[in-house]
């Protein structure tokens, strides 16, 4: 018997011919394939986790064992063995590590677990640790057995390495843990691989039932056929069986002949068609390309037997319409002129990362080319940029824009609040359904009526007829909602713009969610920067500051400054700038602001203390940049300080100098009382963290009249949109040279001509007027070195204190300038200096030519001396030493007040020292004639 032509060849449904076998095979590879890289890729972990584990804990033994009291003096003991051997067992079990050795400088070991080794040499090259004092970890193969072990030095108190601590876990004992996890993860395998041979032998069976066995492309092949037939062919094509009955038709046909949705299987002469149509199909004849009429169409037919040399077969027609043409063409330039809008859509939508103004873009663009008026509705969680609810579909939200083709207009204004608590509005059923809804006459809509009955009262006498209302959704979440309404334009919405008005919406709430997104991110970086600076400015009286900082309106940057008080009345004023914008610049920002208090506390020059946070810069980028990490630490290199900029400045008001060093950082402005401007030349210095540590800083000294203003500021107050630093420098002249102002006017005015509405960086400005130290509340003394010129200066010193009216203080004062001057003169170098300044406090100050610094010890019974600087540390509320280019400075601060007297005690300042705990002056009887004769 003769097969016919086209009819597929079905299978036997079986092996993996067919689709369902084909579908099982490969769903058991896939699976077969995912588990095993499963099994070796969690194995491989488990190793480095394994060994990553060993070393810790080998290193964390050995230093705690090395750095325990009594190690190193055991192992300078006559037997080190002896001492230290039960020691090392015991921290051993604790720990659960193999071995505990201690071996000495030259690596003979004298301890072990294993008791023959003791004595023995141990393998392997220690220098790194017994030489260089490195402690490290290593994987070690060699006698007695291959171990992770660690080796870290023990050091004495001169700094010596007397021997080392090793301590680790045999290779042997990691492969146990690793095997010991293989098993299960073979067995987790196994279990996965059966569960996943399960369920596709449960898809396959289904599968072969549906599709009776067929092989995958027969199946293509027939639904590519009859897809195309039904939907992709834009020719009418009509099958009529030999019965004169319709067998198929497809889209294109029932949409020109107007057949109903059940045509098929009925006969033509039920249809309602030409009887012309009807003819040419029942005659079973060919024709091509007839006019025949549908309607007010004229098709041009095409007839064709379905099988061809056959009597008694149906016939396939085919058809195109000829009227369509002018509206095809109509048709496409509507839809160039919609591509065209989408594109300047996405051009200008989304131009600012504002919520706002993101809204009202799309608002401007929508109108007139697509609607007469357009309203954009937020969630207000949406315009703080908050996250919004899942559930929006009864909420409210606040209109944000509108536009319109005319000024006046009969809906609700911008700002006010929209509800929508009738769930049959427009609005409403767009929110819950997650799509755009047309409403082609508003006048019927009796839910957005019912809603607002006088708002629609008055829209619909204005004019308005129309509306499509489509939801804003991001991430499937709803932001709010755009309005588009149609008053002037006669053609009501149809369901060909719900598409566009969709694609529209789309691309404004991607638009709007960046928005959102970045002013919570903006506020969040905000917020940090803000807790991170000086809220409120230290109390001192070297200079009268006025500060102003404000955040770039596109991200926050990593711009501080900082007022410290230091000690003999002086004043550090700090300025600096992190590269970069956002949290991690802030958060970059703290921590050098936090590093430039503690480094002020050594009370070193400006260009050591930029030294000391060059250095600590670097470091900070080698711990965000590990050398062993995965790619080298790229993941992580933009969290490293890239470049961070510093100008430190250090005014004393008993000279008036101020000596200044710069980071890379705009040098400051100075301006006398006269309105006088200098931008007094520096050495300016490279910036933090850049890697060139060897450039060393340097220091500039400028003498500052009294009532001279000093002017530290960051470059964005310079730099800014169309202006370059040498234009923001002579702005910024120029408005600094007006007279008898404030620090607080000044940085009103500088701000009202160089800052523009919306800054691209952040602005620090730290404004500070000088005062002196008036003359009479400083006393200088020379003093030889001589033991008996210490009592006539604390007898001028006594002296002074009366004059100054600080009787209660002379005592301690006597006591701490007795140890101090004796100290100068006994162990110091000439010149030796004593000075009083009598500022917020009395601050004692003794310098000498000599480097050499004390330091607070108890002293023994037995010791003649050593106690002089405990008493200067009880009697004085602060003491320190600060270093100069030739000598040292002592200094100690007192209270000036009634009870200045006492020893205040407290935190401890400066280079080094710091205060004690109280004691009065009274509760001790001491021979100041014959301190001066101890030593300290």
């Amino acid at each position: 018997m003769r097969a016919r032509r086209g009819r597929p060849r079905r299978g036997d449904g079986t092996g993996l011919r067919s689709l369902a076998g084909q579908v099982f095979a490969l769903e058991a590879l896939v699976a077969l394939l995912v588990i095993v890289a499963a099994v070796l890729v969690t194995f491989q972990q488990a190793r480095q986790d394994v060994l990553q584990d060993a070393r810790t804990r080998s290193l964390a033994v050995a230093e705690a064992f090395a750095k325990a009291p009594g190690v190193d003096a055991a192992l300078e003991s006559p037997d080190p063995t002896a001492a230290l051997q039960e020691r090392a067992e015991q921290t051993r079990v604790a720990t659960g590590v193999d071995f505990v050795a201690v071996l000495g400088p030259d690596g003979v070991r004298y301890t072990d677990a294993r008791g023959e080794l003791i004595g023995r040499k141990a393998t392997g090259d220690l220098s790194r640790a017994a030489v260089d004092g490195e402690s490290y970890t290593e994987t070690f193969r060699g006698a007695p057995n291959d171990a992770v072990r660690a080796v870290v030095p023990v050091v004495d108190d001169d700094g010596r390495i007397v021997g080392m601590v090793t301590s680790g876990i045999e290779v042997q004992s990691l492969r146990g843990a690793v095997e010991g996890r293989l098993v299960v993860l073979l067995a987790a395998g196994g279990g996965a691989l059966l569960l996943a041979l399960g369920g596709a032998g449960l898809v396959s069976r289904r599968l072969r039932r549906q599709t009776h066995g067929l092989g995958p492309a027969e199946m293509t092949r027939m639904k590519e056929h009859h897809e195309a037939v039904l939907h992709a062919v834009r020719e009418g094509v009509v099958i009529v069986g030999a019965d004169g009955r319709l067998v198929l038709v497809n889209d294109e046909a029932r949409r020109l002949l107007g057949l109903p949705a059940d045509a098929e299987r009925r006969p033509l002469a039920e249809l309602g068609l030409d009887p012309r149509t009807v003819e040419l199909l029942e005659s079973g004849r060919t024709a091509t390309d007839e006019v025949h009429r549908a309607g007010d169409r004229l098709l041009a037919v095409s007839v064709r037997p379905t099988v061809p040399d056959e009597a008694g077969s149906g016939s396939v027609m085919t058809m195109r319409d000829t009227t369509e043409l002018a509206a095809l063409a109509g048709r496409a330039e509507v839809a160039r002129g919609r591509l065209q809008l989408l594109y300047e859509a996405g051009v200008r939508i989304g131009t600012t990362l504002e919520v706002v103004r993101t809204a009202e873009e799309l608002a401007e663009v929508a109108v007139p080319r697509f609607a007469d008026f357009a309203t954009v509705e937020l969630l207000d969680p949406v315009l703080r940029g908050e996250e919004p609810p899942q559930d929006a579909t009864l909420a409210e939200m606040r209109r944000t824009a509108l536009s319109g083709v005319r000024p006046e207009q009969p809906l609700q204004r911008v700002g006010e609040v929209i509800r929508f608590h009738v769930p049959s509005t427009p609005m409403a059923t767009a929110l819950a359904e997650g799509r755009a809804v047309v409403q082609p006459e508003l006048a019927a809509a009796e839910g957005w009526r019912a809603q607002d009955p006088e708002g629609a009262a008055r829209a619909l006498a204005y004019g308005m007829h129309s509306l499509l209302t489509v939801p804003l959704l991001a991430r499937g979440v709803v932001l709010g909602m755009a309005n588009f309404w149609r008053a002037d334009t006669a053609e009501p919405f149809g369901a060909e713009d719900v598409e566009f008005a969709e694609e529209l919406a789309a691309r404004a709430a991607v638009a709007v969610d960046n928005a959102r997104r970045f002013t919570r991110e903006h506020a969040m970086a905000v917020t940090l920067q803000r807790s991170l600076l000086p809220r409120v400015l230290p109390e001192q009286n070297a200079v009268e500051v006025a500060y102003r900082y404000l955040p770039a309106k596109a991200g926050v940057g990593g711009d501080w400054f900082d007022v410290i008080p230091l000690p003999g009345a002086r004043v550090a004023l700090v300025v600096g700038d992190v590269v970069g914008h956002g949290l991690h610049a802030a958060a970059t920002m703290g921590r050098l602001r936090t590093a430039v208090h503690n480094f002020s506390t050594l009370d070193v020059p400006p260009d050591e203390i930029l030294g000391h946070l060059d250095e600590l810069t670097g470091r900070i980028d080698e711990e965000a940049e590990p050398a062993g990490a995965p790619g080298g630490g790229r993941g992580r290199r933009e969290e490293s300080i890239t470049g961070a900029t510093c100008l430190y400045a250090i005014y004393d008001p008993a000279s008036g100098v101020c000596t200044v060093a710069s980071a890379g950082h705009p040098g400051p402005a100075v301006v006398d009382a006269e309105g006088r401007v200098e931008f007094p030349p520096l050495s300016p210095g490279v910036p933090l963290g850049l890697g060139l540590g060897d450039v060393p800083f340097e220091s500039t000294e400028l003498r500052l009249p009294e009532g001279s203003k000093l002017v530290l500021f960051t470059d964005g107050l310079l730099e800014d949109h169309g202006r370059d630093v040498g234009t923001g420098l002579r702005l910024l002249r120029r408005t600094l040279e007006r007279p008898d102002r404030s620090p607080e006017q000044t940085c009103a005015d500088v701000l009202a001509s160089l800052l523009s509405p919306a800054p691209r960086d952040d602005i620090a400005l730290l404004v500070a007027r000088t005062r002196r130290l008036p003359a009479d509340r400083i006393a200088e003394w020379e003093v030889t070195r001589d033991p008996a010129a210490v009592s006539p200066v604390r007898n001028a010193a006594a002296a002074k204190l009366v004059e100054w009216g600080l009787e209660e203080t002379a005592y301690a004062v006597e006591l701490i300038l007795s140890e101090l001057v004796t100290n100068a003169v006994r162990y110091g170098a000439d010149p030796v200096r004593v000075r009083l300044l009598y500022d917020r406090r009395l601050v004692c100050e003794v310098s000498d030519g000599s480097s050499t610094s004390p330091h607070l010890r108890h002293a023994a019974d037995t010791d003649e001396g050593g106690r002089g600087l405990y008493l200067v540390a009880r009697f004085a509320e602060r003491w320190g030493t600060r270093y100069g280019r030739r000598g040292k400075t002592i200094w100690a601060e007192l209270r000036a007040g009634p009870d200045g007297g006492e020893g205040a005690g407290g935190e401890g300042a400066g280079g080094e020292g710091g205060g004690a705990e109280p004691g009065p002056a009274a509760a001790l009887d001491l021979d100041l004639d014959a301190l001066e004769k101890l030593a300290w």
